[in-house]
């Protein structure tokens, strides 16, 4: 009998006494004890296991725990480090659903979750300490305001670090803290508006914690973006940062390939060529990665389907990508239709701080949008590329977004190019073009990008080139099919009023400059002219 699937459970302890599926990421815990950073952010995209692998570090070295039975039989249990299993306190808080459209809210989420680690502990003390003393003073003080939802912004900046005294003071020993998704409340508050009005909150609230007090032994932070350089870090100089492309903690955030091809074997699946254009592709540090969350959806259903798009929507992407400007546009154009791109990319700094093209693609990177195939040594200059058909789906909405049309209506347009049926692509394209763009976006970059958003879901039926040189001139958009029974396609774009003249002139451009040089077999030549929302296509099927 399969093992259950540990779908929507990312908690240790859970998964090994309910004897689900495990796969053996517990040497994070020797990393961690070994590489001894006082704090450490480690960044990944979400649903990387993240949450899991916090769980795992928080059961082994929880000193209120028994922990052994758990741990049977892992890879930790066989290293120099298995004896320090329940040895610490640990602190331990996970901010993944505190997300909130206003300040308020989230603060009281905030509180919320401290509050169930104050408890915790105040069942270890069991009302065994001395009151009177500072730390345990303050500790049922800051208890008492979370209870009864009293608490103000000053004293929830300092309960972690109250707490950290208080635990300390109890054990003689300084606490592990642990702080999962850090930066999901940051981001949300970016989101909704209002994030200048916790700024210095947040700065408070992470940096009484976490800037080298004497109660702090280690602290572990995971998230998906790296701000750690804006005021909310400002104080601190002591944290050391682990983005996608180190090679640091790179195999413990996903599936490597063996570990994908045991999971699929296991519930009789395959990893065959069609699993691993669809979930594959991620490069952390050197190690290939699958995406662990399709990668057991999959093993579930034996469906091929669209499983990390589904897990939410990162708003701050969506939002930095459609207001970008023409410097970044380029390279992105280049990415959509070709699937790879060389940029400078910084990860050292977060987009909320430095909006610049720079940070913006730090952002894709960090986020699991794009992963760097190649980076040059002491650089920002990197080639990245598209990891795999699920991403590819998630920027086609994106793109779509942008121009503001259904996704599915992009779909259906090149549905009836690729048939040839010009007639009914004609009439869907004007009905877009009426319905998404209005007197601002009617420009020919916007009919560009909604080409390539409606081209990005082909690399697998074609080669797509964006602004190339092909013939005497460059080709707004230029697909080579790689199966001789579908038809190449090369398109140019025109803008103005006369769009019956303009539309002529398009297609006589890309036949008089050879647009479709070296191109064999049919092509189908396209001029497309628009004026606000009106527009006029003329096209040949040349052979």
């Amino acid at each position: 009998m399969k093992q259950l699937l540990p779908i929507g459970i990312d908690d240790f302890r859970k998964i090994r006494e309910t004897g689900r599926y495990y796969v053996d990421k517990s040497l994070i815990i020797r990393d961690f004890l070994k590489y001894g950073d006082e704090v450490a952010l480690i960044t990944r995209p979400r649903r990387f296991g993240k949450t899991l692998n916090m769980t795992t570090i928080r059961e082994f070295f929880d000193i209120t725990a028994d922990s052994r039975g758990i741990f049977e039989g892992l890879a930790i249990m066989d290293t120099e480090y298995a004896s320090e299993i329940n040895s610490r306190p640990v602190i331990y808080f996970t901010f993944k659903e505190c997300k909130a459209r206003n300040a308020e809210s989230l603060l009281f989420m905030l509180a919320d979750v401290v509050a169930a680690e104050y408890e915790k502990y105040r069942l270890v003390f069991n009302d065994s300490v001395d009151r009177t003393k500072r730390s345990f003073y303050m500790f049922y003080r800051t208890y008492g305001m979370l209870l009864d939802s009293s608490i103000d912004e000053d004293n929830l900046k300092l309960s972690i670090s109250v707490l950290m005294q208080a635990v300390h003071e109890y054990y003689g020993i300084r606490p592990i803290v642990l702080i999962d998704e850090y930066d999901t409340p940051i981001l949300s508050s970016v989101e909704y508006g209002f994030h200048d009005e916790l700024k210095v909150f947040f700065s408070g609230f992470y940096g009484a914690a976490l800037k080298g007090q004497g109660s702090l032994h280690q602290a572990l932070l995971t998230g998906i973006q790296r701000i750690a350089k804006e005021s909310i870090f400002s104080q601190l100089n002591n944290i050391t940062v682990y983005t996608v492309a180190d090679m640091p903690y790179s195999q413990y955030f996903g599936l490597t390939e063996s570990e994908a091809e045991k999971l699929l074997s296991d519930y009789g699946l395959a990893l065959d060529d069609a699993v691993k254009q669809q979930y594959d592709g991620y490069l952390f540090g050197e190690e290939e990665m699958y995406n662990p969350w399709s990668a057991l959806n999959y093993a579930k259903t034996g469906i091929l389907e669209n499983y990390w798009i589904n897990t939410s929507t990162n708003f701050l992407v969506r939002q930095s990508i459609s207001q970008a400007g023409s410097l970044f546009r380029k390279s992105f154009d280049k990415l959509i239709a070709e699937g790879t791109a060389s940029i400078d990319a910084d990860l050292t700094c977060s987009f909320l701080e430095l909006r610049n093209e720079d940070t913006l693609w730090g952002l894709l990177v960090n986020s699991g949008y794009i992963t760097v195939i190649k980076k040059e040594p002491a650089s920002t200059s990197m080639t990245v590329r598209i990891p795999n058909g699920e991403v590819r789906t998630e920027f086609t909405k994106i793109i779509a977004e942008s121009v503001r049309v259904g996704s599915k209506e992009l779909e259906k347009m090149f549905k009836f190019l690729l048939a040839r049926d010009i007639d009914n692509f004609i009439e869907v394209y004007k009905g877009i073009v009426l319905s998404c763009t209005s007197y601002y976006d009617a420009k020919e970059n916007a009919y560009h990008m909604l080409f390539l958003g409606m081209c990005i879901s082909l690399n697998d039926l074609y080669k797509i080139t964006s602004n190339i040189e092909s013939g005497h001139g460059r080709s707004d958009i230029r697909m080579e099919s790689l199966f001789p029974e579908r038809p190449h396609i090369v398109i140019e774009f025109k803008q103005g009023e006369d769009v019956d003249t303009l539309k002529e002139e398009a297609l006589a451009q890309i036949l008089d400059k050879k647009y479709h040089q070296g191109l064999d077999g049919d092509c189908l030549c396209i001029g497309i002219a628009h004026n606000i929302k009106e527009c006029a296509i003329a096209w040949l099927l040349t052979r």
